[in-house]
């Protein structure tokens, strides 16, 4: 067996150590100790082969001093085992220590000590605090109830959220386990809080909530924070993972100890060598595990002297978040492009938040990603969203030699064979800003295509933008006699329809309507270039291969959610729908569907035997 040969190995180390003989039968009392009293005995498997063969071996009890065995014996069990827990100590002239009885004390004694141990501080924000060191049990809460009751919990209770400061806590009993998570729970239903398997005993003991208390409850209302730290041990550590794993409490801070709910000291043999081995075991029911030897680990993780402060950080928020949540709610049902989409995604956004969806949110980060998910789930709108409000850059002055530098970067023109036009241009600029500049484009991109027999335009890399130059560009492509009707576009916040139409006036020539015209798409063409290939294929002015669009929607608008710095983008603007579905949310599908990476050839391909045959 693997362990067995690591176990020896560790002891063997010190086979050159000076000798002196301690009782053959040391290892062998040892490991019988550990068979019937670890917590884990599957563990165990192969350990009796290992300790027979560490048995046989003189080298080891000729180690000359106790403590020193002591410590190789102990680092053998532990890598044979793989519990860090486990240690072998030679302590001559120990006496075990007897409980304490609980004698009677005068209640004003019982205060002092009861102020001594628990500190209790309402923080800013009507923020309860309380700084635990030891978790007493039922006798002890017996009979100091009402105290805590005065003292302690009286003041705490009223509070908006609660604290529970752990960073020290390293005692406990196990029967004060039920009670302190009973404070922070509903008398009904009863709920299995955790099991705990004694091996002395072999039975398993059922912690359940309690339905009765001393005082009232704290009930599931209110936030509750556990401070953690990596000294944070045993009962502690039981505490905080079941109240982490009922969603009852967030953990902030370290990992804690990783600890045991009880352990034994116990005498090997007739020696002064002494193991102490955990002798019981917590399994949670929800998880099905337990925080012994690796912790519990927080759900935000700071340094254990930062804890505090963070916890009250997520408190404050988490104070803040219902009506967050229904600013948010708010802001949707009166601006969103589609009124009733909009009213349907508000009230159950509120039901949401109202069913305690966002209770354990515990950053700005994680409120923006949930209301986001939140948003889309109920929408299926993919642009409405939290956003980060990236402020818009201030205005520039660019040379007339630096626009000609930027629209040589921005656009990209060819002419294939049989005279196939090619333009690229990967966004849409508002339509102020390229009439400013129409001409110069005119004569560095479009005169360079114009006079081509076929064209092909490619927006599969293109990302949308101000969707204000559309109608421009469009009129590009249809005949200067008449005006045509490009599309309706609804305004939630003015409520109206207006018709997008033709420009009767263009800088530079028409391409005209009677040539070839072909749209390249993909899964990445969005918002603006969505709106022109949807015009240009209903209308039936172009061939649109590729991909199906992002399925995107007209620019939307930001809005501050309350006095908050998190922000809203919501389209407030659709497609008119009365001939049928718009293209917002579900892309634009192409008369020919093929791969992105393919769609240049293919239309390449699609041109060259159309003028072919016409030869």
């Amino acid at each position: 067996m693997a362990q067995a040969v690591v176990l020896l190995a560790s002891l063997l180390v010190f086979s050159n150590v000076a000798h002196c003989a301690f009782s053959p039968t040391l290892i062998a009392d040892m490991a019988k100790l550990l068979i019937d009293n670890y917590c884990s005995p599957e563990k165990l498997a192969g350990l009796e082969e290992a300790i027979d063969a560490a048995s046989s071996n003189t080298e080891i009890l000729g180690i000359s001093d106790p403590t020193v065995l002591a410590g190789v014996l102990a680092d053998g069990v532990k890598k044979t085992i793989g519990d860090s827990r486990v240690s072998v100590t030679y302590e001559p002239g120990f006496v075990p220590a007897a409980p304490p009885a609980m004698p009677e004390i005068p209640p004003e004694q019982l205060a002092a000590v009861i102020k001594g141990t628990v500190k209790v501080e309402i923080l800013d924000g009507d923020i309860g605090y309380l700084r635990i060191q030891h978790i007493i049990g039922e006798e002890m809460a017996q009979k100091v109830g009402p105290l805590l009751l005065e003292y302690i919990w009286d003041k705490v209770l009223p509070t908006s959220g609660m604290i529970l400061d752990f960073r020290n806590a390293i005692s406990g009993e196990l029967s004060g386990i039920p009670y302190i998570v009973s404070y922070y729970t509903d008398p009904e239903p009863l709920i299995h809080i955790d099991s705990v398997y004694d091996r002395t005993s072999d039975l398993t003991v059922e912690l359940w909530s309690m339905p009765t208390l001393l005082g009232k409850r704290y009930g599931t209302s209110k936030p509750l924070v556990i401070l953690t730290s990596k000294d944070t041990l045993g009962v502690a550590e039981d505490v905080a993972y079941c109240l982490k794993h009922l969603k009852r409490a967030t953990i902030v801070g370290e990992k804690t100890a990783g600890g045991t709910m009880k352990m034994d000291k116990i005498k090997v043999g007739d020696t002064d060598f002494y193991v102490s081995v955990p002798v019981a075991k917590s399994i949670n029911p929800i998880t099905g595990k337990s925080w012994e030897i690796t912790g519990v680990a927080p759900d935000v993780e700071v340094a254990a002297e930062d804890a505090l402060d963070a916890a009250i950080a997520i408190i404050k928020l988490r104070g803040e978040i219902p009506g967050l949540v229904q600013a948010a709610a708010t802001l949707v049902a009166d601006n969103y492009a589609f009124p009733s989409v909009g009213d349907d995604v508000a009230e159950k956004l509120g039901a949401l938040a109202s069913s305690g969806e966002y209770k354990l949110i515990s950053t700005k980060e994680e409120l923006e990603v949930k209301l986001s998910a939140d948003l889309l789930k109920l929408s299926g709108d993919k642009c409405l969203k939290t956003t980060s409000n990236i402020p818009a850059l201030p205005p520039m002055n660019p040379t007339p030699e630096m626009f000609i530098e930027l629209i040589k970067v921005s656009f990209h023109t060819d002419v294939f064979e049989n005279n196939i036009g090619y333009l690229r241009f990967d966004m849409f600029g508002d339509f102020e800003h390229v009439a400013a500049i129409a001409q110069i484009i005119v004569e560095h991109v479009w005169n360079k295509v114009i006079d081509t027999d076929a064209l092909i335009v490619d927006l599969r890399n293109n990302v949308g933008g101000p969707t204000s130059s559309i109608a421009g560009f469009c009129s590009y492509f249809f005949d200067s006699d008449k005006q045509i009707v490009l599309d309706r576009v609804y305004d939630r916040p003015s409520n109206t329809t207006s018709d997008l139409l033709t420009l009767t006036q263009l800088t530079g020539k028409r391409y005209g309507s009677k040539k070839s015209l072909i749209i390249l798409t993909s899964g990445v063409t969005a918002g603006a270039a969505e709106e022109f290939v949807f015009i240009m294929k209903r209308l039936g002015r172009a061939m649109i291969i590729g991909e199906t669009t992002r399925g995107g929607c007209h620019p939307p608008e930001n809005f501050r959610v309350g006095e908050s710095d998190i922000f809203l983008s919501i389209p407030i603007k659709h497609s008119d729908t009365a001939q049928g579905p718009a293209w917002e949310g579900a892309g634009i599908a192409p008369h020919i569907p093929v791969p992105a990476d393919a769609a240049l050839d293919t239309a390449k391909g699609i041109l060259n035997k159309h003028f072919s045959g016409q030869k």
